[in-house]
């Protein structure tokens, strides 16, 4: 089988996997639940029962995050989508207008944030391919049996992504590449062709997966062609055969009706009632030869439309006046969601978005009754999602999560390895080098020689508190 190697994919000829840590999640606050609510579970909690479901709005990386959910969800997660960054040179800093002022603010990008960036797109393609296969491993083994994955990206990294999936799902997984335009015609193009669109690749846990067949309208074209009778009203139609083959079990439904008999090797499908009832709505066409078959009239409207394919050209674009528009620069429209979760999940299932951003994956799994888990880096797309989810009416109750000082230390652990020879130096070692670290993120001037002192900067005295420090 073909695959991508990087450096550090293989050492002394074994596959590196990714660091598994579980880590206990700490509720922060939980949201829009009543006291009776709040009286039930506790009393089912006391009694040894099962606690209610509750979604979860989980803050913090999620390489620390996915191994944490895998003791209680591996294998029961029915949808996941994610969003990751694809977009080489971009960082998580963006501008917003203000509502209600002429005003803007930036976002500047937080220290985890910026160490994020580092870790993504500081090797390049190389460094990405390794963070985006570590990821790779943790969904598949979160996805239930007959669960579907959707992962968004554009053409910078698209084709690289494809070739970590088709190895770790198997090729024999891969469903479906899903063409979406995000944006209309760019009159700025100059020697390219303009990108208009990104991709969704589709791949399922096995050959028994979720779908509920989903349909677009028919285009006037279409509609000209296989539409070609207009009745007195002014509807196109198109006409079906009312006779079929039937089973020797319903030959005692072959009469006569309205003096026309169906010929020897045919019957109607369906009863002399409803063939009434047809002819009484005006969906019998009756043919202008005499002893000619009547046939059912087929209007467009009451037809489910065209199977979808794999082009989407019908997502609704998110310009700035959209009602559903939250600032968030990477917001994805409503629709593309529904799409996505309607035909790949049933009401009650679990859908999964570790890259949540502005909270469309958890809004919409709100509103379609799926249960929902929720992860993002970012503090500011957990409070943007946090909103957005109180602004559905009757939203249920969710909890606000992160793994507190415990990934904090999880971090300082696999980010500054110690030579030290026993406990206390190691632990000296890794804290000078995460001093270090903090310094340079902050563009301070390291000191020594204080206990409490660690650096300098714009003639201010720096301190640089413990890794676990609130």
């Amino acid at each position: 089988m073909t695959e991508l190697i990087w450096d550090g994919k293989y050492k002394d000829g074994k596959k590196q996997g990714p660091v598994r840590i579980a880590l206990p999640f700490q509720t922060i606050e939980t949201v829009n639940e009543s006291a009776q609510d709040r009286r039930r579970n506790l009393e089912l909690f006391a009694s040894g029962r099962d606690t209610e479901w509750r979604n979860r709005l989980i803050w913090g990386d999620k390489k620390y995050i996915l191994p944490s959910l895998l003791p209680e969800f591996a294998s029961r997660v029915n949808l996941i989508y994610i969003d990751p960054p694809f977009g080489t040179g971009a960082d998580f800093s963006f501008a917003a207008s203000i509502p209600e002022s002429d005003g803007f603010f930036e976002k500047e990008p937080s220290i985890l944030e910026q160490k994020a960036y580092r870790d993504t797109w500081g090797g390049g393609i190389t460094s990405y391919m390794r963070w985006f296969y570590e990821t790779v491993v943790w969904l598949r083994e979160l996805l239930a049996e007959d669960g579907s994955i959707y992962v968004h990206l554009d053409f910078n990294v698209g084709h690289y992504a494809k070739v970590i999936l088709d190895e770790e799902f198997g090729g024999a997984s891969f469903r479906n590449e899903v063409v979406w335009r995000r944006t209309s015609a760019h009159a700025n193009v100059s020697q390219r062709y303009g990108n208009v669109h990104d991709v969704l690749l589709h791949y399922t846990n096995s050959d028994k997966f979720t779908w509920n067949q989903q349909y677009t309208s028919y285009d006037e074209e279409y509609i000209a062609t296989f539409f070609d009778q207009v009745d007195e009203r002014g509807r196109r139609y198109a006409r079906r055969d009312l006779t079929a083959g039937m089973d020797r079990a319903s030959k005692g439904q072959i009469y006569a009706w309205k003096g026309i008999t169906p010929p020897p090797s045919r019957c109607w499908a369906m009863t002399k009632d409803k063939m009434d009832a047809l002819e009484a709505a005006g969906k019998i066409h009756w043919p202008k030869k005499t002893g000619g078959m009547p046939r059912l009239k087929l209007y467009p409207e009451e037809l489910p439309g065209v199977p979808l394919q794999d082009l989407w050209l019908d997502m609704p674009q998110l310009h700035n006046l959209a009602a559903e528009r939250s600032g968030y620069p990477t917001q994805k429209p409503e629709a593309l969601l529904e799409r996505i979760i309607q035909t790949s999940s049933n009401e009650g299932d679990l859908l999964l978005d570790c890259f949540i951003g502005s909270g469309t994956t958890a809004a919409v799994g709100e509103r379609l009754n799926r249960r929902w888990i929720a992860c993002d880096l970012s503090r500011f797309a957990i409070h943007t999602t946090r909103k957005r989810l109180l602004g559905i009416p009757r939203v249920k109750p969710f909890v606000v999560q992160n793994l507190g000082k415990y990934e904090r230390q999880a971090w300082q652990v696999a980010e500054f390895p110690s030579n030290g020879k026993d406990h206390l130096e190691e632990q000296r070692e890794r804290e000078t080098a995460y001093r270090r670290f903090i310094l340079d993120l902050y563009r301070a001037s390291p000191i020594s020689g204080h206990s409490w002192l660690h650096g300098t900067k714009a003639g201010r005295m720096v301190h640089v508190a413990a890794v676990d420090a609130p």
